[in-house]
């Protein structure tokens, strides 16, 4: 794996995730970076979200019920398999919800394609630190 390699997908993992939690978002944008066929388990959803006007929706779902203060991804991690990127991270986020203000903390592992020279999201599946 070439580190411009490297670079590029996490630029894209940055301006993804940006989409949905910088400034109010503009959490439309995330149709741009979600794969018609991607897949997602998510810790609020109980059954696996299919295609990507789910997963879009439960994203949405949660900007438009919350309000985002900060969001920062940390340690990330990409191993590359041909034109494959698995991309692995912990998550650190503050955000109003309910009238409480949640810090939460957890980890978030991302399947990307390079398809027609550019990158989707495939898979996601992000959880919360387990409760110790």
């Amino acid at each position: 794996m070439s580190t411009t390699e490297e670079n590029e997908v996490l630029e894209f993992v940055k301006v993804l995730n940006e989409t949905w939690t910088k400034d109010g978002g503009n959490v439309e944008r995330l149709k741009d970076y979600f794969h018609p066929s991607m897949v997602a388990i998510t810790p609020t959803d109980r059954e696996i979200l299919e295609g990507r006007d789910a997963c879009f929706e439960s994203w949405q779902r949660f900007v438009q019920t919350t309000k985002i203060h900060r969001w920062e991804e940390l340690r990330p991690s990409v191993r590359l398999f041909g034109n494959t990127a698995v991309v692995t991270y912990y998550f650190d986020m503050s955000f109003d919800s309910n009238g409480d203000t949640i810090n939460l903390g957890g980890r978030d592992m991302y399947v990307f394609i390079r398809e027609n020279g550019r990158w989707w999201a495939v898979a996601d599946h992000f959880s919360p630190y387990p409760v110790s």
